[in-house]
């Protein structure tokens, strides 16, 4: 570990956590150099949903390479290009009836919200943009202003300008209509709200602590944005490409965002990429209006590709993905019910869940816990407060019992006041097989 202590900055965040050199990694699993295998709920913050090293892709990716395929081209027409192009309309947008042009940003999620962003104002002539508390967009001008966790935003070093907070669905309480006070506030002149240009939300807040809006809610947004003239942007980052259980989060709600951001698991295989789909009447750009050296991932292009014809040509997968999720959730409920005394609560939908903590401290407690049983697993919210599960949607059922039983014993472990074990104990193995041998589970 001496070269990351010596040399590289000390803004390394996951490293913290998870203090080992990992050299190798398959499906679920990714292993350090001593050979220790950890079942890895974390899973690129969510950029890996099918998994480490998918062989569907990678068999696609290394006959690319082979063959001397494009690996960076600007923003030139590829073959890669044009099959992902082709796949992605016919298997994803078409099916659900969206009309989007397809635009290659610079491959990170951040840029694709500062280019959904610069749409927005570049079409409205408007500069304000209505954001939701505990939103996180990124981390870059732009995207950080519209970020509310204060952490993040401290460290930009300026004031950050031209976004308007407004509070997200439940966070006044569920009596509450918090679409009913932004559309007010917008209503009035004399609010002191400038008109926006564009109002951007999570349908679950990853970042924020795995808050997820109603879809009424959202779709009620959806119309004042249209009464307000005001376009309506959906970061879709991590909640999106299967992870909720549908492809695109806000499918259940029947709206169509005029933008949608995509980035993280869109590639398939983890490699940096991102896209803003944005509706035809509003791409009004100017040729290289926002553009970058890496605009547009060839290699991304085809494992990207490789993902939805492989995941995505019917409805199967996403089945499977919901069946997890019920899975989940039964489980979290369970363990909440047991252990929490009244304090957790469980949130999210489909494979995107988590347990809301009392506080950032007992969270950190558990999730430390199960990474000394081999579990990676993070927290996010305000105050760290939940734990996320983003496992790979791609996870075999016994892994995905065993990653859960391994978070149950530690919430035991933490929420019961056990007396601290030392690491080669077989308390979390007894736990564990306390649990099956009571109830054995698999997903169903």
């Amino acid at each position: 570990m001496k070269i990351f202590e010596e040399i590289e900055s000390e803004v390394q965040s996951y490293a913290r956590n998870f203090p080992r050199i990992f050299d190798r990694a398959k499906d679920e699993f990714i292993y350090d150099t001593e050979g220790n295998e950890y079942l890895d709920f974390l899973a690129g913050a969510g950029s890996l949903n099918y998994g480490h090293n998918n062989d569907i892709m990678k068999k696609r990716l290394l006959e690319y390479i082979e063959h001397d395929g494009i690996s960076h081209s600007l923003d030139l027409h590829t073959e890669a290009k044009r099959e992902f192009l082709e796949t992605f309309h016919e298997k994803i947008l078409k099916p659900r009836g969206l009309d989007y042009m397809v635009m290659f940003t610079g491959p990170t999620g951040t840029n694709a919200v500062e280019a959904a962003l610069k749409a927005a104002r570049n079409y409205t002539g408007r500069s304000n943009v209505v954001s939701f508390t505990n939103g996180f967009h990124g981390v870059t001008m732009g995207s950080l202003a519209v970020t509310g966790n204060s952490h993040h935003r401290g460290a930009a070093g300026v004031s950050l300008s031209n976004a308007t907070r407004m509070p997200y669905d439940g966070y006044m309480g569920d009596d509450v209509d918090t679409i009913e006070y932004l559309d007010k506030v917008l209503s009035d002149s004399s609010s002191g709200i400038d008109k926006p240009a564009a109002a951007i939300v999570e349908t679950i807040q990853g970042e924020g602590g795995i808050n997820m809006c109603s879809m009424e809610w959202l779709q009620n947004l959806h119309v004042v944005c249209k009464k307000h003239e005001m376009l309506l942007i959906v970061d879709d980052i991590q909640a999106g490409n299967g992870r909720s259980g549908t492809f695109f989060s806000f499918e259940p709600s029947g709206i169509e965002p005029d933008i949608v951001t995509l980035s993280k698991s869109i590639s398939g295989y983890g490699l940096p990429f991102a896209l803003a789909l944005i509706r035809p009447d509003f791409d009004q750009w100017k040729p290289g209006e926002h553009n970058g050296t890496f605009r547009g991932n060839n290699m991304a292009f085809v494992t990207a590709k490789a993902a939805i014809d492989a995941y995505w040509s019917d409805d199967h997968f996403e089945k499977e993905v919901r069946r997890k999720g019920s899975y989940i959730e039964q489980r979290l409920n369970a363990i909440v019910d047991e252990y929490g005394e009244g304090n957790f609560t469980t949130r999210g939908r489909g494979m995107f869940q988590g347990i809301n903590c009392v506080n950032g401290d007992i969270a950190g407690q558990i999730t430390h816990a199960a990474y000394k049983q081999g579990l990676i697993i993070e927290t996010s919210g305000a105050d760290d407060q939940v734990i996320k599960l983003l496992c790979p949607l791609t996870i075999k059922d016994e892994n995905l019992t065993k990653g859960i039983d391994i978070v149950e014993a530690a919430v035991k472990l933490i929420c019961k006041r056990v007396d601290e074990i030392p690491e080669e104990s077989d308390y979390f193995d007894d736990v564990i097989l306390e649990k099956n041998s009571e109830n054995p589970e698999e997903p169903t």
